[in-house]
């Protein structure tokens, strides 16, 4: 590892990857989900993990004086979100100039009607990072919130398929003992999270044009 390495390290058992830029005096600069771009040591940036480097062709990234500058200057930095402004979109933004996020897109290219099952990863990352954005009130990123609105509006159409889906099934096993006791179950949870997508669209509609409505 070398200054201004784009450094990785699992998390969670493996379930995502955590990235930070290596600024070459044994402390990492990340973004810490939920607070800030934190500058840490090595230890605390790799809580006991095999940290790697990601690699990038030559030509792809920026010289290293500027990938540090970058870093350094996003010190302190509180605007985390999860599917727009997070820790890989970071650390690629001060290696190249451009914010992306290969596991957040593998996430929405891959995402199925099953995989968008009542607290899985792309609606847990959809509305945490809807409801990240709301803590901002009036320092509200219009672009982000554009974003954010985007992908609420796919999950709620995406719900409202999985909810009629489900009570399509109750009602066809209707007459059964029991049997349609736990897809009712299962139809009010994706009720209750279609409810909660409805509402943060309103809140964030509300945020970017105030004189939209009560």
């Amino acid at each position: 590892m070398a200054a201004a390495d784009h450094l990785q390290v699992p998390r969670q058992h493996g379930l995502y990857q955590h990235h930070g830029i290596d600024l070459g005096d044994g402390t990492v600069a990340h973004y810490l989900e939920g607070r800030q771009i934190l500058r840490s040591p090595l230890e605390e940036f790799s809580r006991g993990q095999a940290i790697s480097v990601v690699p990038y062709a030559a030509n792809a990234c920026s010289p290293a004086g500027t990938t540090l500058r970058r870093a350094m200057g996003r010190l302190g930095e509180q605007n985390y979100n999860l599917l727009f402004n997070n820790c890989e979109h970071f650390a690629h933004w001060c290696k190249t100039g451009r914010h992306r996020s290969a596991q957040v897109e593998d996430w929405l290219q891959t995402s199925s009607l099953g995989a968008l099952a009542v607290g899985q990863w792309l609606p847990a990352a959809v509305l945490s990072g809807a409801r990240l954005l709301l803590r901002q009130g009036m320092r509200l990123d219009p672009e982000l919130a554009r974003r954010s609105l985007k992908q609420l509006d796919e999950l709620r159409l995406k719900l409202q398929q999985r909810l009629e889906a489900e009570l399509a099934k109750a009602e066809a096993r209707w007459g059964e003992p029991d049997g349609p006791s736990a897809l009712r179950l299962a139809a009010q949870k994706l009720a209750d999270q279609l409810s909660e997508v409805e509402e943060l669209e309103a809140r964030l509609e509300r945020l970017l044009d105030p004189g939209s409505g009560p």
